[in-house]
C-alpha cells in the first residue's frame, strides 16, 4: 500500500513539474506605451521618422503589422486593455464614462497580483470603468518595478505623454524635422499649419523614442533584461483630426513591438523571429489575455480577446473591431471592421459629420485651418468628406487607398467584400451584446442596481429588436419611413428612440409625413425619445411645431433636472438647429452648467456646448 502511495506521489510530482518550473521562472513583463501615435516609426518603413531606440528593439524582437486599438481615443482604448473586453459590451465606450463591472469580473493586473507579480503603473489610468478594488501595487508618477520584493516577478507599465494631441500643438516649437518633407495624408490640406502640426508630431515621436531607450537601459543596468519580455505600443492613431477619433485605420492602427529574450522563447508564437514581422491580426482586447498567458495564468472565460503568445495562445481572429461613441461633448455611434486589407465602417449616426465641433479638437491648428478652408469651399473632394454628413456604410481598400478617401461601399466589384465585412460587424454586435446601441442615458438608467454588461446579457433585454431598429434607422433608405413610424409605438424606449432618430436622419419629407406620431413622442416616458423627436420636429417640422419642440429641448437641457446625458443630447440638438434656436437664446444662456453628481472629468461639457451654441446665434 505504501508503495502504491509513493508511486502516486511520484507521478503527481512529474505531472506538476512543468508548472512548478513555470512558477519559479516566470518572466518579468515591461510595457512601454505612448499616447496618440500610429506606426510612424523607422522600423515600420517610415523614412521621415527618427526612432533609433525603438528600431533597435524591433531588430532584436518582432513587430506586428496589423494591430488595432479598439477605440480611437484614450479612455475607451485603455478600458479595453485593462478589462480584456470591448467597451461596447461593458457600457464604457463613451468618453469619460464611469460604469461598473459585474462582481465576478476583475481587471487583468489583479490576476497577476494574485499570481505573485508586482504590478506598477507609471502613471496614466483613464479607464471608463470603476475599479473593482485594488488593481495596482503602485499607480503613480513614482511607480517602478524596482519597488518589488527581491526576486519577485514584475509587470510594469511606463506611459509617455509627449506625443499626445495636447503636446503636438504647443507653440512656440523649434522643429527638428523639415516641415517641407512632412508626409501628409490625402484627407488633409497642404497648408503651413498642417505641415507644422505633422512635423511637431514626428518631433514628439523622437522624444518618446528617447524615453523608451531610457527604460530599456534601466533593465539592462539592473541585470534583468534577459528575464524581461518587452512590449512597446501606442494607444491609438496620431493626435491629429481624422486620425484620432476616427474608426478608420488612420485612427485605430498602432505599432506593437515585442521582444522575448532567449530563455523565454518557449513562450513566443511560432512566427516569432528577431527582426521579424508578423501579419497576425491583434486587438487591444488581446493584450490582457496575452500577458496572463505569458505569466502562466489562465485567462478568464469572459475575456473577449485572444492570447497571441504564451501558454494559452490561440489562433488569430479573422477580423479586428473598432468603435466610436460620444467624444467629449459630442455624441456619435460607429463601428468598424478590419480583415488585414479592407476597412469597413458602419455609421449609426450618419447625419452627424465626423468633424463635429469637439472643443478640445479645435484647439489644434490643423483643425481650425481645415474647417476654415471647408467653409470657404477651398478643399479637394477627399478633403471635404470630414466635414460633411457620413454615408451609412464605408469600405476602403488599404492596398490601393491607404488614406481611406475612396469609399467602395457602392462598388459592384466589391459587393461580396461588403457583405462579408457587414456580416462580421453584425456577428460581433450579437456576440458581445453591444449595449452601446442604447441612448447613453439608458445605459446608466437601465443598469441601476446592476451593470451595463449584465443588462446586455439579460435574456429579457430585447437586443435583436434594438439592433434591427438601429440598422433600419441608420440605413438612410427613405422607403422605410413607414416602418420607422411603427417603431415609435414599440414597447421598448430604445426602439422608439431609433424610430425618432431615423426620421430625423431622413429630413423634411419623412418628418412631415410622421409629424403626428412625433408630436406624441414629445411626451414619451423616455427623455431620450423626447429629445430625438423634438430635434426632428424643430429642424424639419412646421413652424407650429417649433415652439413645442424648443420647449422640450430647453427643459431637457437643464442638467439639474434631467442629468448630464439628457442635457448633452438636448444641447447638441439645439446647436444643430442654427437660427431656428434664436428665439430661446436667453434661455440657453440661463441653463445651469452642472450639478453635484457630475464627475469632475465631465463638468465642462455643458458650458462648452452652451458657448458654441450661443456663439453661432450671435
Amino acid at each position: 500500500m505504501h508503495r502504491v502511495a509513493a508511486y502516486c506521489l511520484v507521478l503527481a510530482g512529474l505531472f506538476l513539474l512543468p508548472f512548478t518550473i513555470q512558477a519559479a521562472s516566470r518572466p518579468n513583463i515591461l510595457w512601454i506605451t505612448s499616447e496618440d501615435n500610429g506606426p510612424q516609426l523607422g522600423c515600420y518603413g517610415d523614412s521621415y521618422a527618427t526612432t533609433p531606440y525603438l528600431d533597435a528593439l524591433a531588430a532584436r524582437g518582432m513587430i506586428y503589422l496589423n494591430v488595432w486599438s479598439v477605440s480611437p481615443v484614450c479612455a475607451p482604448a485603455r478600458t479595453a486593455i485593462i478589462s480584456g473586453m470591448y467597451p461596447s459590451s461593458t457600457g464604457s465606450e463613451h468618453m469619460r464614462s464611469e460604469v461598473r463591472l459585474p462582481p465576478r469580473m476583475k481587471l487583468f493586473p489583479q490576476f497577476l497580483r494574485e499570481a505573485g507579480y508586482y504590478c506598477s503603473n507609471n502613471s496614466k489610468e483613464d479607464y471608463n470603468l470603476i475599479k473593482p478594488g485594488r488593481v495596482w501595487d503602485d499607480s503613480s508618477t513614482n511607480a517602478h518595478w524596482r519597488q518589488r520584493a527581491p526576486a519577485q516577478p514584475f509587470f510594469a507599465v511606463f506611459n509617455f505623454t509627449q506625443s499626445h494631441e495636447s503636446q503636438v500643438r504647443k507653440r512656440p516649437h523649434t522643429f527638428k524635422h523639415d516641415p517641407a518633407r512632412a508626409p501628409l495624408p490625402a484627407y488633409h490640406p497642404d497648408t503651413p499649419e498642417v505641415r507644422q502640426d505633422w512635423t511637431h508630431y514626428y518631433d514628439q515621436i523622437t522624444v518618446i523614442d528617447t524615453k523608451a531607450g531610457e527604460r530599456l537601459r534601466e533593465i539592462e543596468a539592473a541585470g534583468v533584461a534577459e528575464d524581461t519580455i518587452v512590449f512597446y505600443y501606442g494607444d491609438h492613431g496620431a493626435g491629429l483630426p481624422r486620425s484620432k477619433r476616427s474608426v478608420c485605420n488612420s485612427g485605430l492602427r498602432v505599432p506593437l513591438i515585442v521582444y522575448i529574450p532567449p530563455k523565454f522563447r518557449h513562450l513566443a508564437p511560432k512566427d516569432y523571429a528577431p527582426g521579424g514581422r508578423s501579419e497576425r491580426l491583434v486587438s487591444f482586447v488581446d493584450l490582457a489575455p496575452t500577458v496572463l498567458s505569458l505569466a502562466s495564468v489562465r485567462p478568464p472565460d469572459y475575456f473577449q480577446g485572444t492570447a497571441f503568445m504564451g501558454w494559452y495562445a490561440r489562433s488569430a481572429p479573422d477580423f479586428l473591431h473598432g468603435l466610436r461613441g460620444r467624444m467629449d461633448e459630442r455624441p456619435d455611434l460607429a463601428r468598424s471592421v478590419f480583415d488585414g486589407r479592407y476597412v469597413y465602417v458602419r455609421n449609426f449616426m450618419p447625419h452627424l459629420p465626423a468633424g463635429q465641433h469637439v472643443a478640445y479638437m479645435f484647439e489644434t491648428p490643423t483643425t481650425r485651418v481645415w474647417k476654415k478652408l471647408f467653409d470657404a469651399g477651398d478643399l479637394l473632394p477627399e478633403q471635404r468628406q470630414f466635414w460633411m454628413p457620413k454615408p451609412s456604410e464605408e469600405l476602403y481598400d488599404l492596398q490601393t487607398d491607404p488614406s481611406e478617401v475612396h469609399n467602395l461601399s457602392n462598388s459592384p466589384k466589391h459587393r461580396s467584400v461588403l457583405r462579408r465585412m457587414r456580416k462580421a460587424q453584425r456577428d460581433q454586435a450579437r456576440r458581445i451584446r453591444d449595449v452601446g446601441l442604447l441612448p447613453e442615458d439608458e445605459i446608466h438608467s437601465r443598469s441601476v442596481g446592476s451593470t451595463p454588461y449584465e443588462v446586455g446579457h439579460n435574456r429579457q433585454f430585447p437586443f435583436s429588436r434594438i439592433f434591427a431598429a438601429a440598422e433600419l434607422a441608420s440605413s438612410l433608405d427613405p422607403s422605410v419611413t413607414p416602418k420607422l413610424r411603427e417603431l415609435l409605438n414599440d414597447a421598448d424606449s430604445a426602439v422608439r428612440y431609433w424610430g425618432a432618430i431615423g426620421l430625423l436622419m431622413r429630413g423634411r419629407d419623412s418628418v412631415h409625413s410622421s409629424s403626428v406620431p412625433l408630436r406624441f413622442a414629445l411626451r414619451d416616458a423616455s427623455w431620450s425619445v423626447r429629445v430625438a423627436a423634438a430635434e426632428a420636429l424643430a429642424k424639419f417640422g412646421d413652424d407650429s411645431d417649433l415652439e413645442a419642440s424648443l420647449e422640450v429641448l430647453i427643459e431637457a437641457a437643464n442638467i439639474q433636472r434631467h442629468g448630464l446625458y439628457i442635457a448633452v443630447a438636448a444641447l447638441n440638438a439645439l446647436d444643430g438647429l442654427d437660427r431656428r434656436a434664436a428665439r430661446v437664446k436667453e434661455k440657453i444662456a440661463a441653463l445651469p452648467d452642472t450639478r453635484g453628481d457630475v464627475i469632475e472629468k465631465l463638468k465642462d461639457y455643458i458650458s462648452r456646448l452652451k458657448e458654441k451654441t450661443l456663439a453661432d446665434l450671435n
